[in-house]
C-alpha cells in the first residue's frame, strides 16, 4: 500500500508531472515519487495546490546546492508547462475527467511564490468537469481503490453487559464506526468486531444483584436453587417499567454496594464465580437470564445508533485459550515466574514496564484473554493491520499486549494500532445525571435532543422544510445527526464537553446546520423540471460559483485523509466549509430565475452539493432527511 494518491486524482497527476520535470532536468536527484508532497495553499487566491520541491531537491542535487531555489523553481515551472499543456490524447488523463466540449488542460496556470513554492491552478474546464462526475458517480464520488488488496480490523464499542451504554460507549461507538466506514470507502476490505466480556467477578455481582433485589415479593431469598425452580417469582423488566438495560444497570448497582459492605455477600459472590467456571448448571442458567437482559436493552441502543459488528466475541468462549498461551510463552521463556508464583512479561527490550498475566492463585487477567482474542482474529480474518479503539487509560496496557503478541509469533508489534480519543461529558451535566450523578445514558442524551429539536423545528424560518407527517422520524434523524457530529467534529484526542445549544442549532459548524443545508438544496431541485446540459466553453463562473468548484474536487482527498490518518474531523471540517460557501452563493445568486447556461450551472452545482454533503455525512454515519 502506498501513500501516492490513487491514479484518478488530479494530484497524482501533478505529482507525476513533477516527478519527470525533475529527473529530465537532473537525472541524478534520485527522486522519488513518493517523496513529491502537494498541499492545497490555506489562502486560496494562492492557487489549488502547492508544493516545496525545489527547496526540498536543491540539497540533493549537488549541481544545484549553490543555486538561486527560486532559479530551480523556474526551471521546473518552465518544463511542468510542457508536461501538463499536453493534448488530451497524449497527457494521459483518465477517462473519468473526460467531458465533452473540454479544454486540453487540467491546469490553467503554474506560477511561483516566495523562495521557490509552486503553486498551480486548476483550469476551470477541469473545475466544471466534476460536476458531471459528480453526477456520474453519485453514491460513489468520494470513493477509491487505495486500499484495495488490503484488510483492516477494528475492534469498537465492547460494553461490558452488567449496565446500559453510557457516554463513553457513545464516543467509542461514533468513532470506530466513522472510520470503518471512510476505510471501505476508499477501498479497505474492513471487518468491524468487539468483545462481549461476559463473564467474571462483575457479571458474578449482576447474577447476585438479579438474585437477591429482583423478587416480587421484596423478600431477598438468595438460594440459587429456590431460584431454579421459581423463577416465575422474579421480576422482568416489564414488572418494573423499565427497559432490559436500565433494569440491569439497577440491579447491578444495588448488588455493587451489596458487595462492598457485607463479606458474606463477598463470599456469595465470588462462589458464584466459581461455580461458574465449574460450568455449574444453574449458576449457567442464571447467567443466561440476566445476559438476555442486557444484550436485549443494549440493542435498542446500538440499533438507534447504526451500529455494525462483522463479529461479536464471547469472553467465556476464548478465555482459557489465554492460560495455554501463557504456558507456551513460559516454554519459550518468554515470561518470567516470581517466587510468589506470579507471571510476568519480560518487555525490557520494548522499553515498556512488565505486567502480570497470570496472578500467584492462578487467575488470568485482561491481557491474558486478549492474547487469545488476538490470535483468534488473526487466524479468522487474517487481516492485515488491527486496530482497536479505546480510550487513553489503555494505551500502556496495549503496548504491552501487542509487545508479548510479537514475541509469541503471532503478528508484529507494528501489526497493531491503539485508536483512542477523548473523555466526553456533557456541559453543565443539569439533568441528565443519573440519581448517582456520575453516568449519562446514550439513550438519555438522544431523547433529550431529539426533544429540544423537535422544538426548533416549530420556527417558521424552517417550516417550509418540514413535513408533517414525518416530524419525529425527522427529529430523531437530526438529533442523533447531531450528537454524532458533535463528536466527530473535533480531534479524536479531544476531550469534549456536550453543548445542547452549540450542537442542534440550524446554524453555524453542527450537523443540523449541514443537514439542513442538505434539504436547502434538495428543495431548489425538486423545483425544477430538469437541469439543462452544461456547456463548459465560455460560461461566466461568478467567484461565489467558483469558491464552490474549488471545494467540490477536494472531497476524494478529504476521504482518504481521514481513512489513513483515522481522522472523521477532516471531513466534518470539509463540509462545514462547503456549506458555507453553498449558503452564501445560494443567499446571494439566484437559482431557478438564472437564465440559461447560468441557471444550468448553478443547478448541477446544488445538485452536486447536495450530493456530496450526503455522502460524506454518510460516511459520519448521520442521515440527511429530504425534507425537516
Amino acid at each position: 500500500m502506498t501513500n501516492l494518491p490513487p491514479k484518478d486524482f488530479v494530484s497524482y497527476e501533478i505529482i507525476m508531472a513533477l516527478h519527470k520535470a525533475v529527473t529530465k532536468l537532473w537525472s541524478e536527484s534520485g527522486l522519488k515519487i513518493e517523496d513529491i508532497h502537494l498541499e492545497h495553499p490555506v489562502d486560496e487566491a494562492h492557487g489549488d495546490y502547492a508544493t516545496n520541491i525545489a527547496l526540498s531537491i536543491k540539497n540533493q542535487v549537488l549541481s544545484i546546492k549553490k543555486e538561486n531555489t527560486r532559479k530551480i523553481a523556474e526551471k521546473i515551472v518552465k518544463e511542468l508547462r510542457v508536461i501538463l499543456a499536453c493534448p488530451e490524447s497524449d497527457s494521459g488523463v483518465p477517462a473519468s475527467w473526460r467531458v465533452p466540449r473540454m479544454t486540453k488542460r487540467i491546469v490553467s496556470k503554474i506560477e511561483i511564490a516566495g523562495p521557490g513554492f509552486i503553486n498551480f491552478w486548476l483550469s476551470n474546464n477541469f473545475l466544471l468537469a466534476k460536476l458531471s462526475h459528480i453526477d456520474e458517480q453519485k453514491n460513489n464520488f468520494g470513493s477509491s481503490d487505495w486500499g484495495v488488496g488490503k484488510k483492516w480490523l477494528v475492534e469498537h464499542t465492547s460494553p461490558n453487559p452488567n449496565k446500559a451504554l453510557h457516554l463513553g460507549h457513545l464516543r467509542n461507538n461514533v468513532t470506530g464506526m466513522a472510520i470503518a466506514n471512510t476505510w471501505e470507502f476508499v477501498g479497505l476490505k474492513t471487518v468491524r468486531d468487539c468483545i462481549d466480556n461476559n463473564r467474571g467477578i462483575a457479571i458474578a455481582k449482576l447474577m447476585w444483584g438479579y438474585l437477591k433485589f429482583a423478587k416480587k415479593d421484596d423478600k431477598q431469598i438468595t438460594d440459587i436453587n429456590y431460584w431454579y425452580d421459581h423463577q416465575t417469582e422474579w421480576q422482568s423488566s416489564q414488572d418494573r417499567k423499565l427497559r432490559p438495560d436500565k433494569f440491569i444497570d439497577e440491579l447491578y448497582t444495588l448488588a455493587a454496594d451489596d458487595f462492598e459492605n457485607k463479606k458474606e455477600t463477598e463470599d456469595a459472590v465470588r462462589k458464584l464465580v466459581l461455580d461458574w467456571e465449574n460450568k455449574e448448571p444453574k449458576n449457567w442458567e442464571l447467567w443466561k437470564k440476566v445476559l438476555a437482559y442486557s444484550y436485549q436493552g443494549q440493542e435498542l441502543t446500538l440499533k438507534r445508533l447504526g451500529n455494525k459488528w462483522d463479529k461479536v466475541w464471547h469472553e467465556h468462549e476464548h478465555y482459557q485459550m489465554g492460560k495455554d498461551m501463557v504456558d507456551k510463552g513460559l516454554k519459550l521463556g518468554i515470561f518470567k515466574i516470581t517466587s510468589e508464583g506470579t507471571i510476568l512479561t519480560d518487555l525490557e527490550k520494548y522499553q515498556i514496564p512488565n505486567t502480570v498475566v497470570i496472578k500467584s492463585d492462578g487467575t488470568a487477567l485482561y491481557i491474558t484473554q486478549d492474547l487469545a482474542l488476538t490470535k483468534l482474529k488473526r487466524d479468522t480474518f487474517h487481516p492485515d493491520k488491527l486496530h482497536w479503539v479505546i480510550g487513553p487509560e489503555q494505551s500502556l496496557a496495549l503496548k504491552q499486549m501487542f509487545a508479548v503478541c510479537e514475541q509469541l509469533g503471532n503478528g508484529k508489534v507494528e501489526d497493531y494500532v491503539h485508536i483512542a480519543y477523548g473523555y466526553m461529558s456533557i456541559k453543565g451535566k443539569g439533568k441528565m445525571s443519573s440519581r448517582l450523578g456520575n453516568v449519562v445514558y446514550i439513550d438519555d442524551l438522544l431523547d433529550e435532543a431529539r426533544a429540544r429539536i423537535k422544538d426548533i423545528m416549530e420556527n417558521a424560518r424552517y417550516a417550509k422544510l418540514t413535513s408533517g407527517d414525518n416530524k419525529d422520524e425527522v427529529a430523531e434523524q437530526l438529533a442523533v445527526g447531531a450528537v454524532k457530529y458533535s463528536i466527530l467534529k473535533v480531534g479524536r484526542m479531544q476531550d469534549i464537553a456536550f453543548d445542547f445549544d452549540e450542537s442542534l442549532s440550524f446554524e453555524g459548524n453542527s450537523g443540523p446546520y449541514l443537514q439542513y443545508t442538505f434539504a436547502r438544496a434538495k428543495s431548489v431541485l425538486a423545483k425544477s423540471t430538469r437541469i439543462k446540459e452544461l456547456k463548459n466553453k465560455g460560461i461566466k463562473v461568478e467567484n461565489e460559483e467558483m469558491a464552490i468548484l474549488r471545494s467540490l474536487y477536494k472531497f476524494p482527498e478529504v476521504v482518504l485523509s481521514a481513512a489513513q490518518n483515522y481522522a472523521p474531523n477532516l471531513i466534518c471540517n470539509y463540509l462545514y466549509d462547503l456549506a458555507q460557501k453553498f449558503n452564501y452563493f445560494y443567499d446571494k445568486l439566484p437559482i431557478l430565475k438564472a437564465k440559461d447556461d447560468s441557471r444550468a450551472l448553478r443547478l448541477r452545482m446544488t445538485a452536486a452539493v447536495a450530493q456530496v454533503i450526503k455522502n460524506g455525512l454518510k460516511l459520519l454515519g448521520i442521515e440527511t432527511p429530504e425534507k425537516m
